[in-house]
């Protein structure tokens, strides 16, 4: 391998910035695939772009370990260039963000699942009628974006971010209870504790013990042997909720807009409560329909 200190400096190379971007998303990912799905791509296309940039700078980035791929001494060293790049990028965008006083374009909102289906639609409705220029783009994800890399403009929050660039208003704290089917919870009706918490059917998520700590605390006794399905998708736990399979957490507002629902054990106490907050980076809070659309949320959601 070439010795390091005659790599070419990645900041006087001529290449194309999408190919950077490439170089970082296989570097974090570990993976092509996972790389390309991250940007939106494919892996060919995604590989292609990584070549080229080793072309560019005349090194090998990469090596194939298994089904992934691993830095080499060359790839570790122009990393932390290609990070300042990303970071200068960043800065760029979000100052030019910043100087916009048009009331007009798109604002990018993210929000989990639950939250875009049950909460965004009004505050998206009022906006319209508010502020017809702004187009809000909402990326529905139960995965924390990135603000700082502009994977979205504003977020909606279940915890209070720690960067210090980001700034957060706290909407409010909200209990979230087990609901079923009222015909299902019928059915569990005067069973003995030991013989319902026995018979209880959860629908959980792919990691279920930070939930099975977090419950059982507040005096429920479940654990794997009641989970009757998984699925990351909380919107699909809502739908099996409503088919009579079992039950899932939600927040007590959203769970009691549906009158087939009903909160399950309400005696044993809110099992968990879930903070929201609302998120934007401190430099796009000068851009007015960044502010604008900010703004009318906190107005809506915090009260």
């Amino acid at each position: 391998m070439r010795d390091i200190r005659k790599c070419m400096d990645i900041h006087t190379a001529d290449f194309d910035w999408n190919h950077v971007r490439a170089f970082l998303a296989s570097a974090r990912a570990g993976s092509l695939s996972r790389a390309a799905r991250t940007l939106h791509t494919t892996q060919p296309t995604l590989s292609r772009q990584v070549a080229a940039l080793e072309a560019a700078l005349g090194v090998t980035l990469f090596e194939r370990v298994g089904k992934g791929v691993q830095l080499t001494l060359a790839g570790e060293k122009l990393l932390q260039h290609a990070e300042q790049m990303e970071a200068q990028a960043t800065a760029f965008a979000l100052s030019a963000s910043g100087e916009s006083v048009a009331m007009q374009g798109r604002v990018t909102l993210s929000a989990s699942e639950i939250d875009a289906m049950f909460r965004l639609p009004a505050v998206i409705a009022l906006l319209q009628q508010l502020e017809p220029g702004i187009e809000i783009d909402v990326v529905v994800t139960n995965a924390a974006s990135d603000l700082k890399r502009r994977e979205a403009d504003i977020a909606l929050r279940s915890f209070r971010p720690s960067e210090p660039d980001l700034i957060a208003r706290k909407l409010f704290d909200e209990p979230c209870w087990f609901f079923g089917r009222r015909t299902y919870l019928d059915r569990l009706a005067g069973r003995t504790d030991d013989e319902l918490f026995t018979q209880i059917r959860i629908i959980g998520f792919d990691d279920n013990t930070p939930l099975f700590e977090m419950v059982n605390r507040a005096g429920w006794r479940i654990g794997p042997a009641n989970i009757a399905c998984t699925s990351h998708s909380h919107i699909l736990h809502w739908h099996l909720v409503k088919a009579g399979i079992g039950l899932s957490i939600f927040p007590e507002a959203i769970g009691r807009q549906d009158p087939d629902l009903a909160i399950a054990l309400p005696g044993l106490g809110a099992p968990v409560t879930v903070p929201l907050w609302l998120v934007c980076h401190r430099e796009l809070r000068t851009n007015p329909r960044v502010r604008r659309v900010f703004e009318v949320l906190g107005e809506m959601l915090g009260g």
